[in-house]
């Protein structure tokens, strides 16, 4: 019986991550789009622990593996573009369906990539901006322009078919999953990470956005700065 309840545990999770990009897309369409977005923070969430238990278990599937992506497609995909669509794409008619459509196109061949070339990639990086932050990226632009009524409307469909293109690009993102932290570095970055907490207590939609938004942008920085430094060996 315990083995049995460490396979269910992991496939819980993701159940409940799928179970809140649900939530997220019926929020969306009610116009709630504060409780929408408070759904995909929920679903990375969930996402997050899943893997995480299943790799403590030792109980890591290829069933699990498949059902993760399925359920990163509903909460990371669909949720987040519904939100941009209800919030913002419906008064550009055909245009902003087709963003949407196509942000949640680009995640699914994101998601598929990932599975088929995981085993291949140094575990540092992610080839390709990570569905979950692309999400929270995407729902925190559209947070701000209710909030704000910022009237950048066009800018931000703009934006998240740039995040689209991210999502399937050879830019690397650092994964975080294999840091080492030093003594000599432990202390700068919990004091970093006590600042960056009390940002969020402050201004949680403005800081999520902006720590993310940095992190979405710094693969294209990152890319751009190698492909110079390239260029420049060659000369």
């Amino acid at each position: 019986m315990k083995i049995k309840f460490a396979y269910l545990l992991p496939n819980f999770f993701t159940s409940l991550s799928t179970f809140f990009g649900v939530m997220s897309i019926i929020a969306s369409s009610q116009g709630k789009f504060e409780k929408a977005f408070i759904y995909i923070i929920l679903s990375l969430i969930a996402d997050g622990l899943d893997g995480r238990i299943a790799r403590l278990t030792n109980t890591t599937s290829k069933f699990g593996v498949e059902f993760d992506s399925l359920a990163d497609i509903v909460a990371f995909g669909v949720a987040p573009a519904m939100m941009l669509f209800f919030a913002i794409g419906e008064n550009y008619g055909r245009f902003g369906a087709l963003i949407s459509g196509l942000y949640v196109v680009f995640g699914a061949i994101r998601l598929a990539r990932f599975n088929v070339t995981t085993a291949e990639n140094d575990p540092r990086y992610f080839i390709g901006l990570p569905i979950p932050t692309a999400a929270v990226v995407l729902g925190s632009w559209v947070m701000l322009d209710v909030k704000y009524e910022s009237g950048f409307d066009i800018t931000i469909l703009v934006l998240a078919l740039f995040l689209g293109f991210m999502m399937v690009s050879n830019f690397r993102y650092p994964s975080f999953k294999k840091l080492d932290l030093q003594k000599n570095i432990a202390l700068k970055v919990l004091i970093y990470i006590i600042i960056l907490a009390s940002f969020i207590y402050l201004y949680p939609i403005e800081a999520i956005s902006a720590i993310l938004s940095l992190y979405a942008f710094y693969g294209v920085f990152r890319g751009i700065k190698g492909y110079f430094k390239i260029m420049k060996s060659k000369r």
